[in-house]
């Protein structure tokens, strides 16, 4: 089984859905030959830390529209999405561009 170890943030508001607390260490593991990848680290997330409101985080699988998904400080349009197979000590960072007005 591949454990890996990841340092996860929450910020522009999406703390407070995750126990108002920002920063995570998660491991993840899944079962070889699969690694495991970014969406299975969001429905982990999903899982296990979320505490409320499921709607504004996760939106037909896969995070909403307006939050900004960084790995390892680049966009993870860059990296393939939830495709992109993690690695112990990456650094998954969601920012949530949404807010009152």
């Amino acid at each position: 089984m591949a454990t890996i170890s990841l340092k996860v943030e929450f910020s522009g508001g999406l703390e407070l859905l995750f126990s108002n607390q920002r920063a995570h260490t998660v491991e993840l593991s899944k079962s070889e030959p699969d690694k495991p990848t970014l969406q299975d680290l969001i429905d982990w997330l999903r899982d296990n830390l979320l505490k409320e409101r499921v709607e504004l985080f996760v939106e037909d699988g896969t995070v909403r529209p307006g939050i900004l998904v960084l790995v390892n400080d680049t966009d993870w349009e860059l990296e393939g999405e939830g495709e992109y197979v993690l690695k112990s000590g990456d650094e998954i960072v969601f920012i949530s561009t949404l807010h009152g007005g």
